[in-house]
């Protein structure tokens, strides 16, 4: 195809969500997802593609009212998604991250992806093997010219199912080679690679993991303006 079509974006956090979805005028669907599951679904078109932007809804487990985020709440949505949309063209994953400046990242880049990986799924066994399965790395779309069409920067990401790290999570990122970190992304590209969906993230950058800030400063501060820019990139991405 010249064109895709039917695109699925997949946004962890409502938060992050609404800018763009408001921009687009997407409509809530109801029905899209099973009632038992937490997740929200919008739907509509932009230019000649049909839009859903998929958010992973807020805890109804544990009764908190936080966004669900990490790694099972993202697979589960993008799994049930394009079971429910078998021909989707493409996956984004859109959203923020941790960025390292070790790796040229500074605070409001956007990055897409080249390829994701797990940094927090530590399993040293060798037969089979279960340290590749564990690290779990899968290429993203090759998206080089969209990249230079949006002036955004290129990198592997880099997921774990907490915000913050620690020294042996930081061992592993370096082993990832990875310029953005963020808490759905290998999810999302496990998800995707059983559907045979191709997928990239584009991810906004509000905090440095290797800075001297903390990251939950960093990420609260700068979230409403990553949110926006999302906003700003999405429509030239699509």
């Amino acid at each position: 195809k010249k064109y895709c079509t039917s695109v699925v974006i997949a946004i962890a956090m409502e938060h992050e969500a609404a800018p763009f979805v408001e921009h687009l005028k997407l409509e809530k669907e109801d029905n899209f997802f099973s009632p038992k599951a937490p997740f929200v679904a919008y739907s509509g078109k932009y230019e000649k593609c049909n839009i859903t932007v998929i958010t992973n809804g807020k805890d109804e487990v544990h009764g908190t009212g936080a966004e669900n985020v990490g790694t099972v709440p993202a697979a589960l949505a993008v799994f049930m998604a394009l079971d429910k949309l078998p021909e989707t063209d493409l996956l984004i994953n859109a959203g923020t991250c941790g960025g390292f400046r070790r790796m040229g990242a500074e605070i409001g880049d956007t990055f897409l992806t080249t390829a994701v990986a797990n940094h927090d799924r530590r399993i040293p066994i060798p037969q089979p093997d279960y340290t590749t399965y564990g690290v779990g790395k899968i290429e993203s779309l090759k998206v080089e010219k969209l990249a230079e069409s949006i002036n955004a920067k290129m990198g592997v990401c880099t997921t774990g199912n907490s915000l913050d790290k620690t020294d042996e999570d930081d061992h592993h990122m370096k082993a990832n080679e990875a310029s953005v970190k963020d808490m759905e992304a290998a999810a999302i590209g496990w998800a995707c690679e059983l559907h045979e969906t191709p997928h990239f993230g584009i991810k906004v950058v509000t905090d440095i993991v290797d800075g001297e800030h903390p990251t939950q400063d960093e990420f609260l501060a700068n979230l409403a303006a990553a949110a926006q820019s999302l906003q700003t990139s999405l429509p030239k991405v699509i």
